[in-house]
């Protein structure tokens, strides 16, 4: 090759290498949008942001179910068990007071206690309670009766399908908003 050759070699080499480097940039910008631009940046907060809603649960007794939000966004319902007449559900906002995994339950006339995790026990094995008297409680548990979910049927508690109740347990806390509507 002469001299003439290996320079115009070289040369068309460098502009290759060149117009490679600036497509893998290109690709890398495109690929990586957090750090192209600022729209990019605004609509990756806004996807977070999304995510870091709060659980918010609102249960309609005319329709026996309990409706799970993130934000203002659904994310699931369940069918429930209400109060029966004279024991009806209390409506209002209230948030979740505490949260017991297999929860000891006191039998309301006799005082009866029965231990969580007794088949015998009517909470099932997770409870959410959302209202108190100071006496009495009110909250969503499980059920060995699932014919029962659907009915007003309960002492004001909400009951629910011992599935149903344990994937709600995992999706809230302590201060979770509860809205009780008719």
């Amino acid at each position: 090759m002469s001299g003439n050759q290996n320079r115009s070699l070289r040369s068309t080499l460098a502009s290759v290498v060149v117009i490679a480097s600036a497509s893998t940039l290109l690709n890398i910008l495109i690929e990586a949008p957090s750090i192209s631009t600022s729209y990019s940046q605004t609509e990756g907060k806004s996807t977070v942001n999304s995510i870091n809603q709060p659980i918010n649960l609102k249960i309609v007794l005319s329709q026996r179910q309990v409706i799970l939000y993130r934000g203002k966004t659904k994310i699931k319902s369940y069918p429930i068990a209400i109060g029966r007449p004279g024991w009806e559900t209390p409506t209002g906002n209230f948030q979740v007071l505490n949260m017991t995994k297999n929860p000891t339950w006191l039998h309301p006339f006799t005082g009866e206690s029965i231990p969580g995790g007794s088949p015998k026990n009517p909470l099932g094995r997770y409870w959410i309670g959302f209202w108190t008297n100071g006496t009495n409680w009110i909250g969503f548990h499980g059920t060995p009766n699932p014919e029962s979910v659907g009915k007003a049927a309960s002492h004001g508690c909400i009951r629910m399908y011992n599935k149903d109740v344990q994937e709600l347990f995992e999706q809230v806390s302590v201060g979770t908003p509860v809205t009780v509507v008719q």
